[in-house]
C-alpha cells in the first residue's frame, strides 16, 4: 500500500472506530432506533469509502505492477484476487 493511502486509511479507520464507539453508547443509552440505524448507515458508508481507497491503491500499484511485469501468471493471479474480493463485497 502506498504511504499516502496507508495514512489516509488509518485516519479514516480511527474515525470509524469512534463512530462505532458512539453507536455502542447510543445503544447503551437506549436511544431512538432510527437514530441508531442512521448512524449504522453512516459507518457502512465510511467503510465503503475506505474499501474503495484500498482497492484503488491495489489496482494502481499491485495490479499495475503485475501488468507491467509482463508475467501472465502474475497478471491472472492479481485479476483473480481482485474479482474474488469484488464478488465478496457485494454479499
Amino acid at each position: 500500500m502506498q504511504d499516502a493511502t496507508r495514512d489516509s486509511v488509518r485516519k479514516r479507520l480511527n474515525r470509524v472506530e469512534g463512530q462505532v464507539r458512539g453507536l455502542s453508547r447510543m445503544v447503551e443509552e437506549d436511544r431512538y432506533c432510527i437514530d441508531i440505524v442512521t448512524q449504522i448507515a453512516a459507518v457502512r458508508a465510511a467503510l465503503r469509502r475506505i474499501e474503495e481507497a484500498v482497492l484503488e491503491d491495489h489496482v494502481g500499484h499491485c495490479v499495475a505492477e503485475a501488468i507491467r511485469s509482463g508475467d501472465p501468471g502474475a497478471q491472472r493471479q492479481k485479476i483473480a484476487e481482485l474479482m474474488e474480493v469484488i464478488g465478496r463485497a457485494d454479499r
